[in-house]
């Protein structure tokens, strides 16, 4: 009877010292990012992010028939684009231009690379075209947004800060990210 006791004595100081320490040792400042398939609100992925830590969503522009690059570096519970990329067709560079062009930019066409952006999104639905092909990279994680909703489907991207148990516990199990037949997703 005595060891009992002193075995749930120990565990009732353990456990509250255990949680105490990774609660201070858990990073403060992370993202948690989820994305979900609008229609049926399945989770396709969800992981933490640490601050500085990028996302980048590639897609081809149906309209000018461009590849597009945006980068988003996480930080303080959202995501921020900071660079957009319209490639040019013939591989050479494309030419550089203001943060404030941009908008004018995404609807007249053409080349463009535009760097020093600073536009917070929380969240963010991408509409599946068939031909956009969007796919977004998140460390080693490669999600193919058409083979998780397929055409006229739509990803919901929500970036938020983290829970303490997302910061601690969540973190060791959100790395996973799924695909639509619940086989590992690329991690090419």
């Amino acid at each position: 009877m005595r060891l009992r006791r002193c075995a749930l004595a120990a565990c009732l100081i353990f456990l509250p010292v255990l949680w105490l320490s990774t609660w201070i040792l858990a990073p403060a400042e992370s993202t948690w990012l989820e994305l979900t398939d609008a229609g049926t609100g399945r989770r396709i992925a969800s992981q933490l992010l640490s601050d500085g830590q990028r996302v980048v969503l590639t897609w081809k522009n149906s309209l000018f028939d461009l590849p597009v690059t945006e980068v988003f570096v996480a930080g303080k519970g959202i995501l921020t684009l900071t660079e957009i990329t319209f490639a040019d067709p013939m591989g050479r560079e494309a030419p550089r231009v203001r943060p404030k062009d941009v908008d004018d930019l995404y609807q007249t066409g053409g080349p463009f690379k535009a760097e020093g952006l600073s536009r917070p999104v929380s969240r963010v639905t991408f509409r599946i075209g068939e031909i956009g092909h969007p796919v977004i990279r998140v460390g080693s994680h490669v999600i193919h947004l058409a083979g998780e909703v397929g055409f006229g489907g739509a990803v919901l991207l929500t970036a938020r800060p983290a829970s303490l148990y997302e910061r601690t516990v969540g973190g060791f199990f959100a790395g996973e990210t799924h695909s639509m037949n619940g086989q590992a997703a690329d991690h090419s």
